[in-house]
């Protein structure tokens, strides 16, 4: 380790407990996205956060949710871009919180708390990581950086390609590292390179102006049943999506993807003991299993029809809607596949059917040989002391396509303070301080070591 590094972890060990401070200070403010809860205010936190660690702070709005932007100069013409959200998913349900979810509390050495991981905790360390660098040069940064940081990444991301595509300039960076990134099962180091795509839409059927009794379901249509036949028409029972064309510009996985692959621990048993499955889908096992991430997907989240309450209510339901996604893989494009979708609906007897656009996002990718992906893996390893393992594809979807290719096609990497069980999204989430530390650790030699890139 250089005399460099060892100030730059003396640092961070020795300043831990003001940043954990600061990270308790960010998830007390509830800031869900999906009901607009306190974004606004955790908005103007966020940039009071950033200027507190010496960045030039602005706070842009959307059409949504404020995008705050923190910037700073360094020593050399390379930027670094850093993304984070600050908008968190809803509590509930609030009775499965060992704490309550915006009362952050330390225990068993984890802070708990909504937002803890995800993102609120990976922001903060970054912040740390970034102060520790400074300190180590003297008060300066070797290279310049901007802060992303966007409140409603948890409810698909509208507005931010808009966003990026109005500040080119604001954002203009060599490299991004993303949300996300953090340790495995094994505890090794590693990130993701690429993610899949999503459309997201909703099919919704009438059949008649009211629900009728079911005494008359000789007669009278069902919205329900309408509904199941069109559901069954998108997909077969081997997942297979039958709109024709689907899967036209759906790249498959190249040979060094498959050797990414191949490197990576098996996920099978971790998978059926955390989600209690006997088997997958398709009878998946092994590293078919891992494979599998470069099929596109259709997947039904949820369905409202005829009567959900206790006991019997014998009607014909008028009505039925479902919301369902498609998980792209490059290079298939959202509105492509919204298209014909419409046009196979019509042509299979649904033009009755009505089809909205709920929300998308673009698949992407980037290369394993990347200099810039290379730095991240080289100090991961020397952080962790554990091989590094990248994944070319995981099934998530993120908005990294809205900066990567406007942006110059530039790399982005994960590099992050997760851990499987952080129970992101789910009640009792936390951050494990020694991830904090080490999450914070690995930025900091990402931005030492940036500048020598350029």
């Amino acid at each position: 380790m250089s005399s460099r590094e060892d100030t730059i972890d003396t640092f961070l060990t020795n300043n831990q407990s003001k940043f954990i401070q600061e990270l308790t200070e960010l998830c007390a403010q509830p800031s869900v996205s999906a009901r607009k809860e306190g974004v606004q205010e955790c908005a103007a936190l966020v940039a009071s956060i950033l200027a507190r660690h010496h960045l030039d702070v602005q706070l842009i709005p959307t059409g949504g949710s404020p995008v705050v932007v923190g910037r700073a100069s360094g020593g050399s013409p390379q930027t670094l871009l850093l993304y984070n959200h600050y908008d968190v998913q809803p509590p509930e349900p609030l009775d499965l919180w060992t704490t309550p979810p915006y009362q952050p509390t330390v225990r068993e050495g984890a802070l708990y708390a909504r937002g803890a991981e995800d993102d609120k905790g990976e922001f903060i360390a970054r912040l740390a990581a970034l102060e520790a660098v400074r300190f180590a040069h003297d008060g300066k940064l070797p290279c310049g950086v901007t802060f992303v940081v966007e409140g409603e990444e948890e409810i698909g991301s509208p507005h931010m390609a808009e966003f990026v595509q109005g500040h080119l300039d604001l954002l203009k960076s060599q490299a991004t590292i993303w949300e996300g990134g953090g340790i495995s099962v094994e505890g090794n180091p590693g990130s993701v390179l690429g993610l899949r795509g999503v459309l997201s839409v909703e099919i919704a059927v009438k059949t008649m102006s009211q629900d009728a009794h079911s005494g008359s379901a000789h007669a009278l249509p069902s919205a329900a049943w309408r509904l199941i036949r069109v559901l069954t028409s998108i997909k077969d029972e081997h997942e297979h999506i039958l709109v024709p064309g689907f899967y036209e510009h759906a790249k498959p996985p190249t040979d060094d993807d498959l050797a990414l692959i191949d490197a990576r621990p098996d996920m099978e048993t971790w998978l059926k003991e955390t989600f209690g499955v006997s088997q997958f889908v398709n009878d998946l096992h092994g590293r078919n299993l891992d494979k599998a991430v470069f099929n596109p997907t259709c997947n039904i989240q949820g369905i409202v029809t005829g009567y959900q309450g206790q006991g019997m209510k014998t009607v014909i339901p008028a009505r039925a809607v479902a919301k369902v996604d498609f998980r792209l893989v490059p290079d298939q494009d959202p509105k492509d596949i919204f298209a014909k979708l419409r046009h196979y609906l019509d042509q299979s007897g649904f033009a009755d059917v009505s089809l909205t656009w709920l929300g998308a996002m673009w698949p992407f990718k980037a290369p394993a040989d990347n200099p810039f992906v290379q730095l991240t893996a080289k100090t991961a390893e020397a952080v962790y002391g554990k091989p590094y393992e990248m994944m070319p594809l995981v099934g998530g979807s993120s908005p990294v396509y809205a900066f990567a290719k406007p942006l110059g096609n530039i790399p982005v990497v994960m590099a992050g303070t997760g851990y499987p069980n952080n129970n992101a999204h789910a009640p009792d989430e936390h951050i494990r301080l020694e991830d904090f530390h080490n999450g914070a650790r690995h930025i900091a030699r990402i931005l030492d070591g940036f500048a020598s890139l350029g």
